[in-house]
This record gives C-alpha cells, sequence and structure tokens, in this order.
C-alpha cells in the first residue's frame, strides 16, 4: 500500500539534477558556495542558503565546523552522523511490541488499544480513555494485532521517516511523528468513542505523509510523486472497511501544520515558531480529548 515518494523517478524524468554525493536523489537546491546540486541529508543551514558537507569542512579547515557555525538540516536541526536513527528506533519499537501481542494472546491489545469507553455486562463502564486512561492514546500507536497491517505502516515510516529525519534533525522529526500519532488518535476518539477500539500507527505515518509534500515543495521538487501517494492511500482509507479514517485524517493535518512551520519559519525566530506550531497542536489535542470525555462521563 505504502510506496516511495520517489519511486519510479529519476532525475532525467524530471528535469532535475541528482545531487552530487546522492546521485539518486534530485533536487532543486544547490550548495551557495559550489554551487552542486544537493539533497536534504546534505543541506547544511549557511548564513544564505545551505552549503555541501564540502564546502563546511573546508571553511572551517579543519574537517568539522566551529561550535558557531554548527552544520545544521534545512529547518535548523543537528546534522547526525546516522540520519536513520530515530526512525530505526520506532520501528523496533513497533516490532517489539507486535511480538509482545504475539506471546500473551492479544491480551496487550485490550489493555493497550485505543478506546473511549467500555462497558461491562451490567453497562457501567469499565475501562477507556473516559475513564481516565489517557495512556492508550499514545500506546495505540505502536500498536498492531495483524502482520499486514504492521509491514504496511513501517514500510510507510521507513520510507517517508528517514528523509524527513535527515531534513529536520531528531527532535523536529520525533515531535512531528508523535503528535501526528496523538492528533490521529484524539479524533478518532472524538468520532468513533466510545467503543471501538481502533490501534496502529497510521495517523503518525499519515502526519509523516504531509510533511513529506510539504517539504517536496519546498525544496522545489516534483509534487506528483507524494500526492499520488496521498491520494492513493485517502481511496483505501475511505473504501476499506475497518480502518479508522479518522487517525489518518488527524495525523494528516497535524502533520502537515507542523511541517510548514518547521520548513518555513524565519531563521531569528525558528525555533519558537517551530516548537510553538507544536505546542499549539498538542494543546488542540488535549482541548479535543478533554471535550470527549466530558461527554462521556
Amino acid at each position: 500500500m505504502e510506496q516511495s515518494p520517489g519511486s519510479g523517478q529519476g532525475p532525467q524524468d524530471s528535469g532535475l539534477p541528482g545531487c552530487y554525493r546522492h546521485p539518486d536523489r534530485e533536487t532543486g537546491i544547490r550548495c551557495t558556495r559550489c554551487e552542486r546540486p544537493i539533497c536534504p541529508e546534505c543541506m547544511i543551514s549557511a548564513s544564505v542558503g545551505f552549503q555541501c558537507p564540502g564546502c563546511v569542512r573546508e571553511g572551517s579547515g579543519t574537517g568539522h565546523a566551529p561550535s558557531a557555525n554548527q552544520p545544521r538540516t534545512i529547518a535548523g536541526g543537528t546534522v547526525a552522523a546516522d540520519p536513520r536513527l530515530l526512525t530505526k528506533i520506532l520501528i523496533g519499537i513497533n516490532a517489539a511490541v507486535f511480538i509482545a501481542v504475539l506471546a500473551t494472546d492479544d491480551r496487550l491489545v485490550r489493555d493497550l488499544s485505543l478506546i473511549g469507553q467500555f462497558w461491562d455486562y451490567f453497562g457501567a463502564p469499565l475501562q477507556g480513555v473516559a475513564e481516565g486512561q489517557w495512556y492508550r492514546l499514545v500506546t495505540s500507536m505502536f500498536l498492531h494485532q495483524e502482520i499486514w497491517h504492521l509491514g504496511f505502516n513501517m514500510l510507510g515510516l521507513w520510507w517517508l521517516g528517514g528523509p524527513l529525519e535527515a531534513a529536520l534533525g531528531r527532535a523536529r522529526y520525533l515531535s512531528l511523528y508523535l503528535i501526528s500519532g496523538l492528533a490521529g488518535s484524539a479524533l478518532t476518539y472524538l468520532i468513533a468513542a466510545p467503543n471501538q477500539p481502533s490501534l496502529g500507527a497510521s495517523g503518525a505515518v499519515f502526519g509523516l505523509m504531509g510533511a513529506t509534500a510539504v517539504l517536496m515543495r519546498r525544496l522545489n521538487y516534483d509534487l506528483r510523486p507524494v500526492l499520488v501517494l496521498l491520494a492513493l492511500n485517502l481511496l483505501f482509507t475511505f473504501t476499506w472497511s475497518g480502518i479508522a479514517w479518522e487517525a489518518h485524517v488527524g495525523g494528516l493535518v497535524a502533520g502537515t501544520a507542523i511541517a510548514y512551520a518547521m520548513v518555513h519559519a524565519p531563521r531569528d525566530r525558528r525555533a519558537l515558531v517551530q516548537y510553538g506550531v507544536c505546542g499549539l497542536v498538542l494543546l488542540a489535542v488535549v482541548v479535543v480529548v478533554v471535550v470527549r470525555t466530558s461527554q462521556l462521563v
């Protein structure tokens, strides 16, 4: 179901050059010093535009940029040695939880899935977010019951998450992922509650999809691949039975809004704008959960 935004299209297809360090990655951005084409992983924020790793090393004279001019991503994050580390960790957590689900005969699904309110045989509220189990909004994001569900979500996380982690930096990328997932959980709780269970990383993955579109637009990439990917996933969302469309839509809206702030924030107030928008989206999530809980209890 999920596929790479850049699959099936190389630099020759769109007319854009390939990154000089990663020739298979087309890009519309060039180093402001040497003018060689560079992809998001190679972009290092400079006083004007972006520079490539080679020019930064040459400019420092030692092979390492001075602390005052620490290499930065397009969003202002620190350039990491392993740009996919958090993505690998997130995939590992999802896989570990899935193994635990199999080992406990689905008992974890009952204990950790997102459910607004569940009644006992006498009609009394028994468990759920409305009963104070807010942790379900988070735990359900890492919970999968079927191998195909886990596989599709983890493929999407790997293909979309790696480039975003490299372009945004770890802290911003993790904020994007978690808040997108929470927004998906909150919208599901608002609409599908009280007693319809929901689980999976799809909300967070849809947030990454929206963020990918924003990033590609910011870098003047060809948007057609990611728009086709998004359209196909939305088609599956609304035509397949048993899919929590609320999580997909909530994650997509939140991820798009956060990513726009990440890559368009003014340089002099970048962190304030970026984390301010993250805080506003998180506040909206809390308000939705509180309001829905007040309706159920």
